[in-house]
């Protein structure tokens, strides 16, 4: 199984059990329904109920993006992994203070360490960063309410984001973060990275019996599934910001891959496929999981973390968030 990503305006249609994209610039591309677990639409296209029907029968999410590349939506079959007492519980984690605490500060304590493993592989550049770092993180564990513990985050992430500028070897230049619109390259790829970060979450969740939108550091909303958001925060300095170091210091993406729309600057097509490209075989990289004896993908490990949410909310183990140990 694995992601497609349609890029140009054509029609998506079904014939028999495969999906056929047909555009004016591509062509036709076939996509046999079986070996497909996500697509990703990011221009205008058709499709039509019949599509729909078989993406449900062979629980194929499709997820949508805007002119601009943000993330707008996904359609998802009907869910199957369904527990009421799982979501009962992972409710119940919510209402209590100490334990919504506990799995804010998981998610957050998680997403340090990977920020900080990053940065000690430019030890010699970075070490004033890890030490401005390491003096917030631990106010992680002593504060007493979610606000204050997303602005302890909110400062960590500032500081790492300003090492950037340490360890891109381009004129790719971090000044202050810019999401709605990007106003650079950098906040360009960040955005692009981290909305794939969201969605590649999304669907992994949606395997589980977890509610999306019962979430713990993100304030739960009607209008985003939020605990996706939760988990990014683990696995976005894990993959997406260990992608854009190698993308920019491997002159895989330069400046002629990018748009500027009045001050709005946006990856074109190419800058998308290459990202894309290298995206993939990020998630498809595996590790020898130290408990499983095996070896996982990152994308698995992203499930995992699902799981091992799960145990905890049921009261089989506590859990504890990944901390790459390779």
């Amino acid at each position: 199984m694995s992601d497609h990503y349609i890029f140009s305006r054509g029609r998506l249609k079904r014939k028999h059990n495969t999906i056929y994209f047909e555009s004016g610039e591509e062509g036709q591309k076939a996509l046999p329904v079986e070996r497909v677990d996500n697509l990703h639409i990011f221009g205008e296209v058709d499709l039509n109920s019949k599509l729909l029907n078989l993406l449900t029968k062979y629980d194929v999410r499709l997820h949508f993006y805007n002119y601009y590349g943000f993330y707008t939506g996904t359609y998802y079959p009907r869910t199957k992994n369904v527990s009421g007492f799982t979501v009962v519980q992972q409710s119940m984690h919510y209402l209590d203070p100490k334990k919504r605490y506990y799995m804010a500060s998981a998610f957050v304590e998680s997403g340090v360490h990977h920020m900080l493993r990053n940065l000690r592989r430019h030890k010699e550049k970075t070490g004033s960063y890890v030490d401005t770092i390491q003096a917030e993180r631990v106010k992680i564990p002593d504060g007493r309410t979610i606000p204050e513990l997303m602005g302890v985050e909110g400062r960590i992430r500032q500081t790492y984001y300003r090492s950037f500028n340490e360890i891109l070897k381009s004129d790719f230049i971090f000044t202050k973060r810019s999401k709605q619109p990007p106003a650079d390259p950098l906040n360009a790829l960040i955005s692009f990275g981290n909305s794939l970060m969201y969605t590649t979450v999304l669907a992994e969740v949606y395997k589980t019996a977890l509610d999306p939108t019962v979430s713990f550091l993100h304030e739960p909303s009607s209008k985003r599934f939020s605990l996706s958001l939760d988990v990014a925060e683990i696995f976005k300095p894990l993959i997406v910001d260990p992608l854009i170091v190698s993308l920019v210091n491997n002159r895989v993406i330069g400046k002629k891959h990018f748009e500027d729309f009045e001050g709005i600057v946006l990856l074109n097509d190419q800058g998308k496929q290459r990202f894309i490209q290298e995206w993939e075989k990020k998630l498809a990289t595996t590790v020898r999981h130290r408990t499983l004896k095996r070896k996982v993908s990152y994308r698995m490990f992203i499930r995992l973390e699902c799981y091992k949410m799960i145990k905890h909310f049921i009261g089989d183990e506590p859990y504890r968030p990944l901390k790459a140990w390779w």
